[in-house]
């Protein structure tokens, strides 16, 4: 298993981070994946069916201690980690003046935190090796905003994340790291209800959800990238372009 790349993977239990997660195992690499219940790891475990090539590590991502578990349990395992995918995290549209501190504070939490803390670590370890790839899933709203869809405290954070990976590609440059970003329009994962897809797929102009499979498809080509750094890469069937 030594011979093989070894990815660690935010928010792997569900959704966008459980198709990663399978398409990551379905590519040769060992995932090591991030939630916050075990539970929901041993049940991604089974759905994946290759219990050999997966270890979840539960713990909130907004605790740098998660973030050195995810990769002391990698490295321990695996030997060594060359890919990390930011992608905890949650998506809370409301009009600006709803927004609560709590949802402040929720948001730093996950969405920011999580992402600096797992970051450093992980920067730490490939600083050392002279290789590797970090990839942030940020959002192509944070790119365009729309006004069907206020949302402006998430689209800040996802925002500076599509600029901190731009800092951090010129900073880690020398070291061989490759930092990007996939930026998803709106994919269809269980986080929304069937009733709005109506309305959700006519947020772009090709007038569909998008899959996880073409999420996956735009980190793994990330991932492999010798020669990309410092791009956000938009998924979102043309949402991010402007107005139609």
């Amino acid at each position: 298993m030594m011979s093989k790349k070894t990815v660690v993977i935010t928010g792997a239990s569900s959704g966008i981070g459980l198709g990663l997660a399978k398409a990551f195992i379905d590519n040769g690499y060992n995932v090591v994946g991030s939630a916050r219940a075990i539970e929901r790891l041993l049940e991604a475990a089974n759905n994946l069916g290759n219990p050999d090539s997966f270890i979840g590590v539960a713990g909130y991502v907004a605790d740098p201690e998660t973030a050195r578990n995810l990769f002391a349990t990698a490295i321990e395992t695996f030997g060594s980690v060359d890919v990390l995918v930011n992608n905890a995290g949650f998506f809370l549209p409301r009009p600006f003046t709803d927004y609560s501190p709590e949802d402040l504070e929720a948001l730093l939490d996950t969405n920011l935190k999580g992402v600096v803390y797992t970051t450093q670590v992980a920067v730490e370890h490939m600083r050392h090796r002279g290789d590797g790839h970090i990839v942030n899933i940020t959002a192509a709203l944070a790119i365009q905003p729309n006004i069907a869809v206020p949302a402006a405290l998430p689209l800040l954070i996802k925002g500076g994340i599509n600029q901190m990976t731009r800092a951090l590609a010129l900073e880690l440059s020398p070291y061989n790291i490759k930092v990007n970003a996939v930026a998803p329009g709106i994919i269809n994962t269980p986080m929304h209800d069937p009733s709005t897809h109506e309305f959700l797929s006519n947020l772009s102009p090709f007038g569909r959800l998008g899959t996880v499979d073409e999420i996956a498809d735009a980190v793994l080509y990330l991932a492999k990238a010798g020669f990309t750094t410092g791009a956000v890469l938009p998924v979102d069937g043309g949402q991010s372009t402007g107005k139609w």
